[in-house]
């Protein structure tokens, strides 16, 4: 599971419906109640024939509501508008095709139905179904629809083996997204705004996690990167909406966190600027969060060398590798913005500078320099804080946060940025 500990204390209501995918909601529930979140459960008349409805409120330890109780004549206010108001945030996982109508068509016909209309929080939507269904044109109108409405983060299904035996779109996105999504719903609710489809239209190149370079049979040069601040950005920005293709070296972080990408695999710094310059022509924003190696090995061995042998043969064969960064800012076009990362040590004012120079040597526009010798944050952490420098001596501190919310932070500078050049 990611790191949600931003979701501890937050009500999430969540919403089943008639789905085969509705068999994933009890572990949807149980991951949340164990991030701290208070969760209540609604579920469809048809999800009950998938998913006991004691099961969810067993494990939300809340009572799970469905359509016989709308009217229940104890409440003392409408339950479906007693809900909404309850609700800081609705995830319904998954969406039919027939809940899917009634939301685009204002239809209350049922208890969530009208949840849905009466919510003025934000909603998830997870779509799923055959692959039949989700290639309709009426379904296909009403979740272009839905992708319109501020409100409404929309996630939509993924291809897979679908329970009918076919494979094709309609598999609902992995739960890692959802979270992705949730924890990024509440990043945005504290600025009292939506999260919105604000980078629609702008093409990301991002890079992230460490490179490998071998030196024999047996051994490598690499380092502590985890890939998850570059996997993030590509998630965040995927979420407002851009079209994001992602280089990558071995990662440490779930697999799951790279579905919806365009996603490039490589292993060696060499590799990872070849894909760089194929795809750098049609980006309009290159963020370069990986952690390339900075020696490699000209000629490295086929045979594991001896250790007897191994420094003084390595060292004599010992070059620096390509400074992907600055090759990449030469071929910059009018429109780019270059993102860099720049893992650093030392006191504040020694990151600040060191990262400002190597803003300026390397051409990038912003520069994120983030120290990695302090405690809970850097390589393989969930948190993270440091100092986006740009243009102007411009000097922004980025407090001690998650991940994710330091992603956002930093979409919304590249935006700021974009709008004043474009």
């Amino acid at each position: 599971m990611n790191n949600l500990t931003s979701l501890s204390g937050k009500k999430i209501l969540v919403a089943v419906t008639g789905s085969i995918a509705a068999v994933k909601a009890p572990i949807l529930v149980s991951r949340l109640i164990k991030a701290g979140v208070e969760v209540k459960c609604v579920i469809t008349e048809s999800a009950a024939n998938l998913v006991s409805p004691l099961s969810l409120s067993t494990l939300s330890r809340n009572k799970c509501y469905q359509d016989k109780d709308q009217w229940d004549d104890s409440q003392a206010k409408p339950l479906h508008i007693a809900l909404a108001e309850w609700a800081e945030l609705i995830i319904v996982a998954p969406l039919s095709a027939t809940s899917l109508s009634k939301f685009t068509n204002g239809n209350a016909d049922g208890l969530l139905a009208s949840i849905l209309l009466a919510s003025q929080s934000q909603i998830v939507l997870a779509a799923a179904m055959n692959t039949s269904m989700w290639e309709n044109q009426s379904v296909k109108k009403n979740w272009n629809y839905v992708k319109t409405i501020d409100q409404v983060i929309s996630l939509e299904p993924s291809e897979g083996l679908l329970a009918c035996d076919r494979v094709g779109d309609g598999k609902m996105v992995n739960l890692d997204i959802i979270e992705l999504a949730s924890e990024s719903a509440f990043i945005f609710n504290a600025r009292d705004k939506f999260l919105t489809k604000d980078l629609k239209g702008i093409r990301f190149l991002v890079s992230a996690g460490p490179t490998v370079e071998d030196l024999d049979a047996a051994r490598q040069l690499t380092n502590r990167s985890s890939g998850r601040m570059g996997v993030l950005i590509a998630q965040a920005a995927k979420l407002r909406g851009a079209e994001v293709d992602l280089v990558h070296g071995p990662l440490s972080v779930q697999e799951n966190l790279l579905e919806g990408l365009n996603t490039y695999p490589v292993r060696s710094s060499s590799e990872m600027a070849s894909k760089m310059d194929d795809l750098q022509p049609s980006a309009q924003v290159i963020v370069m969060a990986a952690a390339v190696s900075d020696f490699k090995r000209n000629k490295p061995s086929e045979q594991k060398i001896s250790k007897e042998f191994f420094l003084k043969s390595i060292f004599d064969d010992l070059e620096m590798t390509s400074d992907i960064i600055k090759s990449q800012t030469r071929k910059k076009l009018d429109h780019q913005i270059f993102l860099g990362f720049a893992a650093e040590t030392g006191s504040d004012s020694e990151i600040i500078k060191k990262g400002e120079n190597k803003r300026v040597l390397k051409g990038c526009d912003l520069l994120m320099a983030n120290p990695i010798d302090r405690a809970g944050q850097g390589f393989n952490k969930n948190f993270n804080s440091g100092f986006l420098l740009g243009p102007r001596k411009m000097v922004k501190n980025f407090s001690f946060t998650t991940k994710l919310s330091i992603s956002h932070q930093l979409l919304d500078e590249i935006r700021n940025l974009k709008s004043k050049i474009c």
